[in-house]
Order: structure tokens, then sequence, then C-alpha cells
């Protein structure tokens, strides 16, 4: 695999910081959580707290230590199976749907195991420092990061399923808001250079890089907010086929949908939005999350004819919108830490893509069917691990994440 990594590894010293950093920041997720809130499982899509814990860890045990600790043994042989995610190269896994049904092992014992882990995580990097083992260590931390993010999202779906509508955090969470008016600005256009190329970590799914084709087109100097979704709602958007995909409408038939995941009305008939800190009424200059690929695409169709600021609007691809961060990565545009952006990119392996060799070539490249591409970052994700070609993928009917949208349009 490393014949393929063209960036500097992080030496052990730095490794080691940034290990033991990630390692905190994931229990200090579940500080406020009691352990029957770890426990629990919303949804198929969805896994316990406690897994994410657990899962993660098993990646350090069986993909680090496994092959380079003197004298390795498991903590306990049947993690192997229970945790393990969508390796098959690594053996037989616990079914995913029922996560939530993994009463043993306790919180505690996980936390127990993780602890033991890091530990000999740490002997292992003061003895031994060869150029795969620091690699790995650098997947794992960036793995973990991606677990932290799922973990929240997968938090915010369990508690939106109690009628107490229970906060995660007396803190405040980033509010994705929206500050400016809508405006087009002239997208980059022509050949471009797409893909990563740099000194510091990648995915594979992110390289090589190559050249793309961008046609003239606009893109939105921001976010669709919940104000202008709400305009969508009240024109009948989620009742009249036009708008929709064939495959969007008959999901939207079948799952019942008529507004974005967590958006309901209380006693009052307010309109309201749950969010990590709870039930609030809907707040209308933020961007709106929480929604699908379906829903995204209906709304840019339905815009392009009903919004004259928004008049010939559709979802950018996934190289529009690169271009378009990297001639504006230092301006206020909402790219990173509000929501991830839908693009209108099926999720495919860039010209002479290579996945990984070994173990880690299940992480990206057997994914690469039936997912669309969103680009930047949400709320929810780790401060330092998205970048400007980092390529996020889900399913269309997926809108768990917290998942929203900017436009573009053909022409200036």
């Amino acid at each position: 695999m490393l014949n393929k990594i063209s960036y500097r590894l992080l030496s052990a010293d730095e490794l080691l910081e940034q290990f033991h950093r990630s390692r905190k920041y994931s229990t200090d997720l579940i500080s406020n959580l009691s352990a029957e809130d770890c426990q629990a499982q919303s949804m198929d899509d969805a896994s316990p707290a406690k897994w994410h814990l657990a899962h993660v860890t098993w990646f350090y045990e069986v993909m680090v230590l496994k092959p380079f600790e003197d004298n390795f043994t498991y903590w306990n042989p049947e993690f192997a199976v229970l945790f393990n995610s969508y390796y098959n190269g690594l053996g037989d896994k616990h079914p995913r749907s029922k996560r939530g049904l993994l009463t043993r092992p306790s919180l505690t014992e996980v936390l127990q195991w993780r602890s033991n882990i890091e530990n000999r995580i740490t002997k292992l990097l003061k003895v031994k420092s060869s150029a795969e083992l620091l690699w790995l260590i650098q997947l794992g931390i960036n793995h973990e990061q991606q677990h932290q993010e799922l973990l929240l999202t997968d938090i915010h779906h369990l508690f939106s399923y109690n009628s107490l509508f229970p906060s995660y955090s007396s803190a405040n969470s980033p509010s994705p808001t929206i500050k400016k008016p809508f405006q087009w600005l002239n997208g980059i256009s022509g050949m471009m250079e797409i893909g990563y190329e740099g000194k510091g970590f990648y995915f594979d799914n992110e390289a090589p890089k190559h050249s793309a084709l961008n046609q003239t087109h606009s893109i939105s100097n921001r976010l669709v907010s919940n104000s202008e979704w709400l305009q969508f709602i009240e024109d009948g958007g989620y009742q009249n086929f036009k708008w929709w995909l064939d495959a969007g409408w008959a999901w939207l038939q079948v799952e019942k949908i008529s507004a974005p995941l967590y958006w309901s009305k209380d006693d009052q008939s307010e309109l309201c939005r749950f969010s990590l800190n709870g039930n609030f009424p809907l707040p209308m200059h933020e961007a709106v999350s929480n929604i699908s690929y379906f829903e995204a695409d209906a709304f840019a169709r339905w815009a392009s004819q009903n919004l004259t600021d928004f008049a010939g609007a559709r979802l950018p691809t996934e190289f529009e919108w690169e271009a378009f961060a990297q001639s504006n990565s230092k301006s206020s545009n909402d790219l990173f830490g509000k929501v991830w952006q839908w693009t209108s990119s099926n999720y495919t392996p860039y010209p002479g893509y290579q996945p990984w060799s070994g173990i880690a070539g299940e992480y990206n490249g057997k994914f690469m069917v039936n997912q669309m591409v969103l680009r930047g970052s949400s709320a929810y994700t780790p401060e330092g691990h998205s970048r400007i070609t980092y390529r996020n993928f889900f399913p269309t009917h997926a809108r768990w994440q917290m998942t929203g949208l900017r436009l573009a349009k053909d022409g200036i």
C-alpha cells in the first residue's frame, strides 16, 4: 500500500499526540450520555455509541497491533467478529441491523478495552516506527474521526424518537446560520485539476489528481436556508410529482415524507426542528439540513421555476464544487462546518484510481456504486478532518446525516 502514498508521514511523536487527542475526543463525546443512551440503535443505518467506540478500537487491535505487536494476543477474540463492520477479508461480522442487541460487552468493558489498546499502541510506537505502521495509525486516526461524526448523527437520530426531546448537551451546538443574501457567482470553467496532491493525509478515493472539464456555469454564494425550503413545502413541493425523479417520488410515497428530517409541529402548531440541543422553533435563517439527495434535487428543480433569483438552478457537479472551493477557500461561502452538500455526481472512481492494497483496500473502493457524492463538511465533522478534495458519499435516500445543498446553474 505504501507505494501509493506520496505525502509526508507524520513522526511517531506527532502521531502519538494526534492519536491520544482523537481517542480522548471520542470518550468526551459520550460524557453526557448514559450507558442506556450508548446501547440503543434507532435504525439499521445507525449504530449505538458503544458500538462506534468498540469498532474504532477493533480497528487498532486487528489492523495495527495484530501484524506489528510482538506476542500479540486479543483482548477478547470474540470481539473480532462483534465489531467488524464490513471487512470481508477479516472474517465474519455481527449483523449491522442487530448491533443494538449487543448488551455484552458492557460499556464499562468497552472503555477498559479502549484503554488497553491505547496503552499498547503507545508502547508499540515507542519501539517501532516503520512507514507502514505509521501510515496505518494515521489511517486509524482519520477512521476514528469519521466515527466521531457518525456517533453524533446517530445519537441525534436516536434522541429524535424520544417524546421527551432530550438534549444531548447544555452547550449550544454549532449553528449553520445563513448571513448573506443569495447571489450567483461565476463558477470556474474550463479544464481543472481535480483530486488530492499534497503533503497531508488523504483517502484513496480522492486520488489520483486528474483533469476534468467544467462547462461555463454559476454557483451560489451560500447554502439554501430553512426559510427557502419552507416556501417549497408551502407550494406543495412534496405533493407534486413534476419536481421529483421517479425513484424519489416512489421513495416519497412509501416513506410518507413531507418535510426534512427532524421538522415537526408542536402543540401550538408552531414549526419546530429537533437538534442535539432539543426541540425548538424552526430557525429560518439556518441552512436546511437532513435532506436526501432526492429532496435536494427536487428543490433545485422547483426553485429553478418558482424563485426568480434561483432561475436555472440545479445541483452542482462535484468538480464544479471543488473548483469553486479551490478559488474561495479563504472566503466565507459556507463551504465547511455547516452541512455536507449534495452534488449531482455519482460516486465513481477517478481515472487511474487504484484502491489501497491489502485489507485497507476495502475502505472506499467497493462502495463505488449507487451512491452520490457530497462535498464540504458539517457542524458534526471533527475539526481538521475535512478538506477541499474530500469525497463523502451516501445513497440517494439517506438523510440522517447533516446534509444540505448549494445550487449551481448553466451559464453566467
